[in-house]
């Protein structure tokens, strides 16, 4: 029996009078890569910051590993966080700190990990996405892709169980997409269990174990790439594939 690792639960949420969620229920199990695709203004991102409450829902659940994070404290979301790697759109790294202390400072800080032991960790993974001859350089001095490929190392420093990544390749220059999605897939490969926000049509094709197609603030359309991009089910999902696969 797959394990579950996160299951959302009549899943709402508004902005003042506009509901941008509208009852959603899914889950995703250990091990899954998941694909959220779907037009603009979709309610993607505030979905997938729903699934560590960065976004409070209003209405349902979000349930990580059995536990209901709707009604946490700020400190229980802090500990479970912990367990939930986020990638954004922006890198949002440390433009005064070193790559190397970028990746190293929230497993010192946060979770008490000795400096010299956090060190090998993260230059392990400045190995592991290709940069290993950075750790000594500032954010300024790296391209889009060089930076969004720290933040991916910075995350997994935490040691995570799951990873969410926020459209990680919308903000980049069309040659530097091809080297984040790289580093995504060996995640992928390495049995990382995935939730990712993508424009990415020919990722979403290879990796994801389940696409789920979102419109208008719900989950249209479920189902496994091949199926779903061969014979999508929604009107909704058809009017968007003509669209982005012309």
């Amino acid at each position: 029996m797959p394990t579950k690792m996160i299951e959302v639960k009549k899943l709402q949420k508004k902005f003042k009078d506009t509901m941008v969620l509208k009852d959603i229920t899914e889950e995703v199990d250990k091990g899954q890569v998941i694909c959220v695709i779907g037009p603009s203004g979709a309610g993607k991102s505030t979905f997938l910051r729903c699934l560590n409450a960065l976004e409070q829902p209003t209405g349902g659940q979000v349930l990580f590993e059995g536990q209901d994070l709707t009604g946490m404290s700020d400190k229980e979301l802090d500990q479970i966080r912990e367990k939930m790697g986020m990638v954004f759109q922006s890198f949002n790294l440390f433009p005064n700190m070193t790559v190397l202390k970028n990746i190293m400072i929230a497993p010192v800080k946060v979770k008490g990990i000795a400096e010299d032991q956090a060190k090998e960790t993260a230059l392990k993974l400045l190995k592991q996405v290709g940069l290993e001859n950075k750790a000594d350089q500032y954010p300024d001095q790296l391209s889009g892709g060089q930076k969004q490929r720290v933040a991916i190392a910075r995350a997994l420093a935490m040691d995570p169980e799951v990873m969410l990544f926020d459209e990680p390749t919308s903000a980049l220059d069309p040659e530097m997409v091809e080297e984040v999605l790289k580093v995504m897939r060996d995640l992928a490969t390495s049995g990382m269990t995935m939730v990712v926000v993508t424009h990415e049509m020919g990722f979403a094709k290879e990796v994801a174990d389940q696409i789920w197609f979102m419109a208008d603030g719900y989950i249209q359309e479920s189902g496994k790439p091949e199926d779903f991009f061969a014979h999508p089910t929604s009107e909704r999902a058809k009017e968007f594939l003509q669209k982005i696969l012309k």
